[in-house]
């Protein structure tokens, strides 16, 4: 079962949290989570599974950034969010969708016991301008049914930061420990 957004408002502080919280954003069965005002783009051009792929950290300016077609854009909420005995999930907002932007490729499933700020994955149909601070995406929770083992991974759970892919550490564990987060700040970059 999927909770209410009265239910997620009632786990707040327990099974639920959601860092800031602001009651806007709740939905009937969700909650808004907001875009961060950084990015990350992969500076490789063919990215390699079994490597730390390096990556260049880019600013969304209050003006807005634009978004091309045919490039995967690496970005984060500004919540931070735990989440104990529930699964959280995470989903596009449809009016998002409907300007053509995905805002996870794959990975809307979250784990029990996850403690982070979500990474977004977000590819663009066609170029579109995104603002910091808009609400870019949900979070809902499912109850889960039976034992449960807690999230505990060494790559993600409480990451500080935009995590790009670290694939890499399971499945080339003696390749070189470089750090995954080694990025090129250019400031503030338009695509217009």
């Amino acid at each position: 079962m999927i909770l209410s957004g009265e239910k997620i408002r009632q786990k707040l502080g327990g099974d639920i949290v959601i860092d800031p919280f602001d009651p806007k954003y709740l939905n009937p069965n969700s909650y808004n989570l907001r875009l961060h005002n950084e990015m990350l783009t992969y500076e490789e051009v063919v990215l390699d599974m079994r490597k730390s792929n390096r990556v260049r950290r880019l600013t969304i300016p209050p003006s807005g950034i634009v978004l091309n077609p045919n490039q995967l854009y690496l970005g984060r909420t500004v919540e931070r969010t735990e989440t104990y005995n529930l699964v959280p999930m995470i989903e596009g907002r449809s009016s998002v969708g409907r300007l053509g932007l995905f805002v996870h490729v794959t990975a809307g499933f979250g784990d029990v016991g996850f403690c982070g700020f979500w990474t977004l994955e977000m590819f663009a149909v066609q170029p579109v301008r995104i603002y910091p601070g808009v609400p870019i995406c949900q979070i809902f929770y499912h109850e889960i049914v039976g034992d449960i083992r807690e999230y505990a991974s060494d790559k993600y759970q409480h990451n500080r930061d935009i995590q790009p892919s670290l694939l890499f550490k399971e499945l080339n564990p003696n390749a070189e420990r470089e750090d995954p987060q080694r990025t090129f700040d250019f400031g503030t970059e338009r695509f217009d």
